[in-house]
């Protein structure tokens, strides 16, 4: 039976990718900080699939935790044929008034991490010529929207590079661009959300399983929602001062 690791395996998108996964058969290993919510939904996870389920506690902002990661990765024993990078937070403060450390840490668990666990999990699947990642990004990727968006912005062309490196392989790589999406990310963040409209929300299963079907048919972006691809292609494709002016209202309307 083949093994799917997920990052930011407890909740929202990540949550919602491991029962997508478990319900196609996968074995899973479940990355999080949170070794309480990690325990419980492996026990729910492997009661309800029949599946062997792993739970490995890790901050992926700390370099020796997320080294932890990186050898499970690469462990030839037990090799992953699926990798979904989810895990990442956002900040609310403009960049002139925020944390330093904060800001650092949002770029070591947003571009950084997905790099080094990409490295390490893609020589096995070159050397069998198979095996899927989905880098959980964001719409947000196409506009001038802080650090968030920026370190979001290279998750996307990173996974958009490594697609057409990896073209004449059997090997899946596929960037998940999702808008507003009902999770606990928001509420984390504190970030006020309260004045979007009910039609800009979408749902994390069905982001999930519209994603999962991208990867499947070789697709290097997935952006679901009829208003997100509206509103990506004005971002990649309308004059730079009025992106980078969307950008801003963004940002303006998460404070």
């Amino acid at each position: 039976m083949s093994t799917a690791l997920v990052t930011g395996a407890t909740a929202g998108i990540g949550e919602s990718f491991t029962r997508l996964l478990a319900s196609k058969g996968f074995d899973l290993v479940l990355v999080a900080r949170d070794k309480k919510r990690l325990q419980e939904r492996a026990a729910s996870l492997s009661r309800k699939y029949k599946i062997d389920v792993e739970v490995l506690q890790a901050d992926l902002s700390v370099p020796a935790q997320l080294a932890r990661v990186e050898k499970r990765l690469s462990n030839p024993k037990k090799p992953i044929e699926v990798l979904i990078n989810n895990a990442g937070f956002g900040i609310k403060d403009s960049f002139l008034r925020s944390d330093i450390e904060a800001e650092l840490n949002l770029i070591d668990v947003l571009a950084k991490a997905p790099m080094q666990l990409m490295h390490a999990v893609l020589p096995q699947m070159l050397e069998r010529d198979s095996g899927t990642i989905i880098n959980v990004s964001s719409v947000a990727s196409f506009i001038a929207g802080g650090t968030y968006s920026a370190a979001k912005s290279y998750l996307t062309v990173h996974t958009e590079s490594l697609h057409t490196e990896l073209s004449k392989t059997n090997i899946n790589i596929s960037a998940l661009c999702p808008g507003f999406t009902r999770t606990e990310f928001h509420q984390r963040g504190k970030m006020k959300m309260s004045g979007l409209p009910k039609f800009m929300w979408l749902e994390a299963d069905r982001v999930v399983s519209e994603s999962w079907r991208a990867a499947e048919r070789g697709k290097a972006i997935c952006i679901p929602g009829w208003q997100y691809k509206i509103l990506s292609t004005v971002a990649r494709f309308g004059p730079r001062p009025f992106v980078r002016k969307l950008g801003i209202n963004v940002r303006a309307r998460q404070r």
